[in-house]
């Protein structure tokens, strides 16, 4: 196992405090606040230790605040409802004492019944793309001013194939649509509950920015925010996050300073995995300006 994938399984596995308490570390990635994916995938663990029978098939999440990656983030579950077939709980994620992070999660017996799906989109295998350091280098030689994307930043537990080349290395635009290949670079155990959590953690990287590529944002002149408003998503059948995995991302509308992206999870052989909704923010405004304004 390496060492990445290790530490981050690590920082996915809570310390139970009390009866519906729960505590966890934060994992740097080099930002001055807590990854998002990381909170949503902590807060579905604490939810997921106090359920005895069924899967995780849904959640739905709401940031409140930034979180502090210098410190731990608390967990409180409420135990909503346990019936026979699906159970419910609700998670507040704590830290310094405010809210940072709501979340509603479901749980599910598995059981049979009818099934379709959406087909898996016709793109290159993952093999024949670059991988994200690849990008990195290009970013930096083409962008030396700019600060690179956030997970462009390090090497991390996630192997990325983008299919289109990242937005803000795009001179073109084009639609709103973003193919990515990932994967976590080690074997991870035998656990679903663990890839369900890896995937939640996952699924944070890449999305809102699909709604950035028709607006062709200059980013040398133009400071560019984006921050996530909520997070949904939906587990269809079972996977692995050890092997490739596609999310396909499409955002059907930005107004009002919001965008709405929506993304497909398919495993390799062509079968839908997940389906994530999210929410952000995304404004951009004159580099010079906000300078001007600052000081």
């Amino acid at each position: 196992m390496g060492s990445i994938v290790q530490d981050l399984i690590d920082h996915l596995t809570l310390e139970t405090l009390d009866t519906n308490l729960f505590r966890g570390q934060s994992v740097y990635i080099g930002t001055n606040r807590v990854f998002g994916g990381q909170v949503l995938a902590q807060a579905l663990a604490a939810a997921a230790m106090t359920v005895d029978e069924g899967d995780t098939h849904s959640l739905h999440a709401y940031f409140l605040r930034p979180g502090d990656p210098a410190a731990p983030i608390i967990y409180e579950v409420d135990r909503a409802r346990d019936g026979r077939s699906y159970a419910s709980r609700r998670v507040v994620a704590i830290q310094h004492g405010h809210q940072i992070l709501n979340l509603a999660a479901s749980f599910h017996r598995p059981e049979t019944g009818f099934a379709h799906q959406a087909p898996m989109p016709d793109v290159p295998r993952p093999e024949t793309l670059k991988d994200i350091a690849a990008w990195r280098r290009e970013f930096m030689e083409r962008l030396p001013d700019v600060p690179a994307p956030r997970f462009m930043m390090d090497d991390g537990p996630f192997d990325f194939r983008m299919v289109q080349p990242p937005p803000h290395l795009d001179p073109d635009g084009g639609d709103p649509v973003a193919m990515v290949w990932f994967r976590a670079i080690e074997r991870l155990p035998d656990d679903p509950a663990l890839h369900r959590t890896m995937l939640t953690y996952a699924s944070d990287y890449s999305l809102i920015g699909t709604a950035t590529r028709p607006h062709r944002i200059d980013r040398t002149k133009q400071y560019f925010s984006m921050t996530s408003l909520d997070h949904a998503m939906w587990f269809q059948r079972p996977f692995r996050v050890d092997e490739w995995l596609l999310y396909a991302c499409e955002s059907p509308t930005a107004t009002n300073g919001r965008c709405l992206v929506q993304g497909r999870i398919y495993r390799e052989d062509g079968v839908l995995a997940a389906v994530v909704m999210q929410e952000g923010v995304m404004r951009v405004v004159d580099r010079r300006a906000r300078g001007s304004a600052a000081k």
